[in-house]
């Protein structure tokens, strides 16, 4: 992690100048649209595509290296592919990351609990992070992921992580919500139900348009009012959280991720420059490159590219993409690129530091 934070001012040179030329930080690498939900804040199961193999994955790695610190392996459902957990062991072996961040609807229980408990086998010196989507309580959870009996699964899945815990001390376990305009009203009860179930981690994002989910032009982000209720409910919880050691700096970043997206939606101007395209990307399932999911501007197809992702970061079609980019101050809303934009944003790191001293 210290080397991860002594490499920001390279990547504020890489912003700036394009020089030096770094890869990112964090990768999250959508390994397949395929998912077996049916959300209402998402439609990426609509998409058909010819996913990498996992022969095509392993050379895409190791033309990455191992300058990252944080892969997320996304979806689709990141647990319907066969090879999840021989993708994650990759990355262990060839990249060496600080974190291996995996999100998971819960229906494939089995399978699940499983591929992590090879997974953890496996990978012992990082740390990987299992989120478990949970978007309501009981039938709301249900209503909003389109698939009676989802919450029920949910529950074995987590009691499942958790006894994986006990045996893997690398293991952390999370629920994940999105706050859309179908739910927001439940939330804060949600965010109770959680907390008494003591996971490792509570995590909420806001429903957003994505190329990537296929969800430009429809209605699911929560107006202001509706947003700023839930989350401040949310807030008032984790400060009165009495936390130690790393769940300090965790929770500062998280809360000034939260201060953020609701100066987002007020629409005022956060001032927090976006590094998605300099310390932040995502590889989609078939092999394009993106300095974000929220466009999806395809940099270079690692197909067409000898699977060699750093011709296609390097390249004069990238540099053209990212010097439209540039004049873009503000950071979007996605959690994950978020908190490498405040590694970046030294003015963000030093209010989180602030944080963390004040225990505020």
């Amino acid at each position: 992690m210290i080397h991860t934070l002594a490499s920001t001012p390279l990547y504020q040179s890489f912003r700036a100048f394009g020089w030096p030329k770094m890869v990112p930080l964090n990768f999250t690498l959508l390994i397949s649209t395929k998912c077996n939900s049916r959300c209402k804040t998402c439609n990426i199961w609509k998409q058909i595509r010819d996913d990498l193999t996992m022969d095509e994955w392993e050379k895409v790695l190791k033309s990455i290296g191992t300058r990252p610190y944080w892969f997320t392996i996304s979806g689709g459902e990141p647990f319907l592919p066969a090879h999840t957990a021989d993708l994650a062991k990759a990355i262990y072996d060839i990249n060496k990351p600080g974190v291996i961040n995996i999100p998971t609807n819960s229906l494939l229980v089995d399978k699940v609990a499983r591929d992590v408990e090879s997974i953890l086998k496996y990978c012992k010196n990082t740390q990987v992070v299992i989120n478990l989507s949970l978007d309501g309580i009981g039938e709301m959870h249900d209503y909003v992921r389109g698939i009676p009996g989802n919450f029920e699964k949910v529950m074995a899945n987590y009691k499942n992580m958790m006894r994986l815990k006990e045996k893997y001390p690398q293991l952390t376990v999370g629920f994940h919500t999105v706050i859309s305009k179908f739910n927001h009203d439940h939330v804060p009860a949600l965010i109770d139900f959680c907390y008494k179930l003591k996971p490792d981690q509570y995590i909420s994002e806001i429903a957003e348009q994505r190329v990537e989910l296929d969800t430009v032009g429809l209605d699911i982000t929560p107006d202001y009012d509706q947003y700023e209720k839930t989350i401040n409910y949310l807030i008032a919880k984790m400060k009165a959280e009495n936390v130690e050691g790393f769940g300090k700096i965790t929770r500062a970043f998280r809360l000034e991720y939260y201060d953020f997206v609701k100066r987002w939606r007020s629409g005022q101007k956060a001032g927090v420059k976006d590094y998605a395209g300099w310390s932040s990307c995502e590889i989609s399932s078939w092999g394009e490159v993106w300095p974000s999911c929220i466009g999806g501007i395809n940099l270079g197809n690692v197909r067409q590219n000898e699977y060699d992702f750093k011709k296609i970061w390097f390249s004069k079609r990238a540099n053209a993409v990212r010097k439209k980019m540039k004049p873009n101050e503000e950071s979007f809303p996605l959690a994950n690129a978020f908190y490498t934009n405040a590694l970046c944003n030294h003015h963000v790191l030093a209010k989180v530091l602030l944080r963390i001293i004040s225990n505020r």
